[in-house]
């Protein structure tokens, strides 16, 4: 059995965004699953949309998720080179077979030429194809003027894609196309064809907004005698509101944004593989190796997949809390508040390991840690806008931070211990658990969220929560 390549190519445009990850992500499990090779090529022929530092974006990008290639940048292998802005004269050699059977032609016409026709066919109601205005004649093709691929067998075309079935399209679809633009770099439409056939690509997954393209490009494999490779096209990534494509305009982002927001590589790996794909259980959580062992093209569906961003941030949570300890410290890096950089590294692992359970994303951290290193601000409009709080008055609120204070004093400040105290105040105060210990918890944090308010008191130190009483006492009698 020919053993399994796959690959990702992708274009240095900008930005690399969650699209172009699974794109990448369905054919590394592919080719992981059955021990096959994985190639990542440059396709950079488009130079208009050239953007400098883009290749090492992508790069960056697939290494902090884990996607490894065996071959392509950085890697090399026998097929290179994998930029195909290095390759010109391998779509030279390609170009001369299709010259040579009189399937490639010198393109004459200008733009001004080419809009008369289209003019011209809209006149006539008819759909424009250039093949209906090709040269009567031509001349030999000298490389300033682009090189135009000349379809030659007019014909339905069927197809089978692993995702969408059984697929075909009339000659409608067919039309002549340019192969070699007159800067001499090829067209994708070639490129990527000669790439796949010298590359002996196998499968090639990508995008549904190519299924139109296809039947040009098997008009392509048979003039270049060919053989296709087994083709996929996964379902589009859909806006929140699962009636368009994701794009800018919905709030998508590039994956380095998800990154700097403290989405974890496990996590994003995890949900773009869940984006059109699951395995028939009702499992939501995947590592790296179950996802190699479960996945397959026969389970990706043919409708969108809707973007749900609250779903990405719950399962970032869900990774965060299989972490341990020392794992989440070294993820941490960067995220901490300014103050912190003074704190010792067992200082932080004990703040860390408080607000662990309740972190959804590693940009949380200095929200839910700031006040352990710093003083906070008193905020009292958190309390006037705490459905509980907000009907104490202020000697109501005075009188209860006062009997905390004297209470807590006398605890060993040790997490039970506090608990103990906590539990003998509400009875001496005969207050509920949500106005009681929302009120101490917001006097020593000012902070919207926080552990468990014994575990907090214990971090915070005795003195540091007897000077936080105080300052809020004092507050209330301004």
């Amino acid at each position: 059995m020919t053993s399994i390549r796959t690959r990702f190519a992708p274009s240095p445009t900008g930005y690399i965004h969650v699209g172009n990850i699974r794109s990448a992500l369905f054919p590394w499990l592919l080719a992981r699953q059955n021990k096959g090779t994985f190639v990542l090529r440059i396709e950079d022929t488009d130079q208009a949309r050239f953007v400098e530092g883009a290749t090492d974006l992508i790069i960056d990008t697939l290494n902090w998720l884990g996607i490894d290639w065996d071959e392509g940048i950085n890697k090399g292998g026998d097929y290179g080179p994998y930029i195909q802005t290095e390759r010109r004269e391998h779509y030279l050699v390609w170009a001369q077979k299709l010259i040579d059977k009189g399937l490639a032609y010198a393109d004459p016409y200008s733009e001004d030429e080419v809009e008369k026709f289209r003019l011209e066919a809209k006149a006539n109601k008819k759909a424009f194809l250039y093949r209906d205005y090709r040269p009567t004649e031509t001349t030999k093709w000298d490389g300033t003027q682009p090189l135009r691929f000349k379809v030659s067998d007019i014909k339905r075309y069927s197809w089978h894609d692993e995702v969408m079935g059984d697929l075909s399209a009339g000659p409608e679809a067919l039309d002549d196309f340019i192969l070699i633009k007159s800067d001499g770099l090829p067209t994708y439409n070639f490129a990527h064809i000669v790439d796949d056939a010298e590359m002996k690509i196998t499968h090639i997954i990508r995008g549904l907004e190519y299924i139109p393209s296809i039947p040009k490009y098997l008009s392509l494999y048979e003039a270049l005698e060919i053989e296709p490779p087994i083709m996929a096209c996964l379902p589009h990534i859909l806006a929140p509101d699962g009636k368009k494509k994701l794009g800018k305009r919905d709030g998508a982002k590039s994956v380095q944004e998800y990154r700097k927001e403290g989405i974890l590589p496990e996590t994003m790996l995890n949900f773009l593989a869940s984006m059109g794909w699951n395995d028939g259980t009702e499992q939501e959580i995947f590592s790296r190796d179950e996802l190699i062992v479960k996945f397959s093209l026969a389970r990706v569906q043919r409708s969108g997949a809707r973007f749900d961003e609250q779903r990405l941030i719950w399962m970032n949570g869900q990774w965060i809390r299989k972490l341990s300890l020392d794992e989440l410290y070294d993820r941490s890096e960067g995220f901490w508040p300014e103050p912190a950089n003074q704190a010792t590294e067992d200082r932080k692992k004990q703040i860390l390991g408080l607000v662990k359970d309740r972190l959804k994303t590693l940009a949380d951290i200095p929200m839910m840690t700031s006040y352990f290193f710093a003083e906070p601000t008193p905020d009292f409009s958190m309390i006037e806008t705490n459905k509980q709080l907000s009907s104490l008055s202020h000697d109501e609120i005075s009188s209860l931070l006062n009997s905390a204070k004297n209470a807590l004093a006398n605890s060993n400040y040790d997490a039970d211990s506090l608990q103990n105290t906590l539990n003998e105040l509400l009875e001496t105060t005969g207050q509920k658990p949500g106005i009681l210990f929302s009120l101490i918890r917001l006097a020593v944090s000012w902070a919207p969220f926080s552990p468990a308010l014994n575990d907090t008191l214990a971090a915070l130190g005795h003195s540091t929560v007897e000077s936080r009483l105080d300052s809020a006492i004092t507050a209330t009698t301004k």
